[in-house]
């Protein structure tokens, strides 16, 4: 069996010490796990191996694969910033599906519905196991059993940190890039099909023992500006169509139309308001959903009517953001992913539109990142418990439907809101215990539903500034006991003992385990 061994954590979670082979550390709190050692590094190259007029084209993936080493085992990266466009990954496993290769470890930095052809290389064990987010058909598939491996969780910092630290070392890299040259010097912002930046790959390209870059845009050298640099690159493949740029904005990313989201959105930003957050100079994230997407609009009428203007938008970039950019509401984005075609214009063409990587920008085995210097972020979540911590991945009845994303690493902004519905199809999203821990709840400040604004009592600060601000402010177990006594006490899933997957804090530490639906009786 499977993950024989466990341990409660922290937080009181029963966690494996071990992970597909490999011994794992339970999560230890926040701040409490101090890393050991040095940073992983691949092996050495030489300019003896590569062409010296420097050109690394090679006539097709599937050449480019078998010469980077493509064997049974192996680990292979690619990135998402096509999000549901991407068109590599189905491609990579068809290749090894055809050369017979077995028991590969895919680790994306994210999945989405165009994944789901990779169900059928699960099955027949072409892959072994997915070291990424699981969503949609690929996480029902592995919340039902049907992964060979153990799934692992990570968010975009956790990703970064895993390459950098060598908990995953990478054999092979698949670089989609809109534009690149013969060198191998890519960016996301040229060509016909731009998506914006490439953070990312920048662990890929840094840390795989072999990178290729695919390309439907070739250019002279050199390509610039180059987000991945050449030197790091082994081989470059030209292809028909690298990805659709035209399916970046997808799902989650889509300003929400419901008036009732609009409802949490504006209450937020009033929120915001009241508590002194939206002044002069602050600086704000919202996640890669519609609701937090729509705040953007409120602040922005908020700066214009006080004649200020923001210091910094963290991104996720999209046109409003791109409009704040524009209307001089905000003097830099520093975008870590651009959600729509006017973002990826803005990147190209606005100096203080920056495109930024995990490392920057979340890696918590760094000397510090960017998410720490966030005043306020905005994010969901799909269950909320009575002690604020917070669940992402899996919905009520247990089933993997969401990767972590950044959303682990925006919990170290100096104020972090949580816009939840208080039901979803009526099912209670605040519980007595969320399903799967994604994040503690000492991290967590505030919950905002239509029905009412929790706020942590670890933030009296902010309960003293909002009282007598009019906000209809409810403890969190009111609002739980307000959804039960609409939709009724909701039933608990119940699960085998199997472990299909594991859930990593933004540390590389355990915080906890995601379990085997159990088959109705």
């Amino acid at each position: 069996m499977k993950n024989d061994l466990r341990v409660k954590n922290a937080i009181g979670r029963l966690v494996p010490t071990e992970v597909n082979g490999k011994t794992v550390i339970p999560y230890q709190g926040v701040g409490k796990h101090r890393p050991t050692g040095n940073k992983y590094g691949p092996r050495i190259s030489t300019c003896i191996d590569f062409p010296d007029d420097g050109n690394k084209l090679i006539p097709s993936l599937k050449e480019a694969l078998i010469k980077a080493g493509l064997k049974d085992g192996v680990t292979i990266s690619t990135h998402h910033h096509f999000r549901n466009g991407d068109l590599m990954a189905v491609q990579i496993f068809d290749i090894a599906s055809e050369l017979g290769i077995k028991d590969l470890i895919w680790f994306p930095s994210a999945s989405f519905e165009c994944h789901e052809p990779l169900v059928k290389y699960l099955k027949d064990g072409t892959i072994n196991r997915i070291e990424g987010s699981m969503n949609g058909a690929l996480g029902r598939f592995t919340t039902e059993g049907g992964m060979k491996g153990t799934g692992v969780l990570r968010s975009h910092g956790g990703r970064y940190q895993a390459v950098q630290d060598g908990e995953v070392q990478i054999d092979i890299a698949v670089i989609a890039a809109p534009s690149a040259d013969f060198f191998g010097n890519a960016n996301g912002v040229d060509g016909p099909a731009a998506c914006g930046l490439l953070g990312f790959a920048l662990a890929d390209s840094q840390y795989a023992d072999k990178v290729i870059v695919v390309t439907d845009h070739i250019v002279p050298f050199p390509c610039v500006p180059w987000q991945i640099q050449g030197n790091y690159v082994d081989y470059v493949v030209k292809v028909e169509k690298g990805g659709l740029p035209e399916k970046i904005v997808s799902g989650t990313t889509e300003i929400t139309k419901s008036p009732d989201r609009l409802l949490l959105a504006e209450m937020t930003a009033k929120f915001c308001d009241i508590a002194g957050i939206v002044k002069d100079g602050f600086s704000f994230q919202a996640g890669a959903g519609g609701t937090a997407l729509s705040i953007g609009i409120y602040f922005a009428e908020m700066l214009k009517k006080k004649g200020m203007k923001a210091r910094f938008a963290r991104g996720g970039s999209n046109k409003y953001l791109v409009k704040m950019l524009n209307e001089d509401l905000v003097d830099y984005i520093l975008d870590g992913q651009t959600f729509d075609l006017d973002g990826v214009a803005s990147m190209r063409t606005n100096p203080n539109h920056k495109d930024t990587s995990p490392f920057t920008s979340y890696n918590y085995h760094g000397k510090g990142n960017f998410a720490q210097l966030v005043d306020v972020v905005i994010l969901g979540a799909t269950e909320v418990d009575v002690n604020f911590n917070a669940n992402v991945v899996t919905h009520s009845d247990g089933v993997l439907l969401h990767g972590i994303g950044g959303w682990q690493n925006c919990l170290f902004a100096k104020c972090t809101i949580l816009t939840v519905p208080l039901f979803r199809d009526r099912i209670p999203v605040i519980r007595d215990e969320v399903t799967t821990i994604c994040g503690p709840g000492e991290m967590i400040d505030v919950i905002v539903t239509e029905r009412g604004i929790a706020i942590n009592p670890l933030r009296q600060d902010l309960l003293e500034r909002i009282k007598n601000s009019g906000l209809p402010i409810k403890t969190i177990q009111e609002l739980k006991d307000e959804a039960e006594k609409i939709c009724g006490i909701p039933s608990k899933q119940k699960f085998d003992d199997e472990i299909v997957a594991v859930v990593k804090w933004v540390d590389g530490t355990i915080i906890d385990a995601v379990y085997k639906i159990a088959k109705p009786v």
